[in-house]
């Protein structure tokens, strides 16, 4: 798995990046959990809470398996 490349990298003028963003990863991950929570689960507990992050991380790393190949 790849978890160097940046979702939203930014580059300054010189061309050297400044400010590399959230990993790609990461953007994935908050993506999912959108889905998650909007869907069908509950995030008033601390289990539900964990499930959503887990789940949410499980899929950003079979998203990324999958941009590899």
């Amino acid at each position: 798995m790849d978890d160097t490349s940046f979702a939203f990298p930014f580059t300054a003028t010189t061309g050297q990046y400044t400010n590399r963003g959230m990993s790609l990863r990461d953007y994935f991950a908050a993506r999912a959990m959108h889905g998650l929570i909007a869907v069908e689960h509950d995030a008033s507990t601390d289990s539900g809470r964990r499930w959503i992050a887990v789940v949410a991380y499980e899929l950003a790393d079979a998203m990324l398996k999958e941009r590899a190949k």
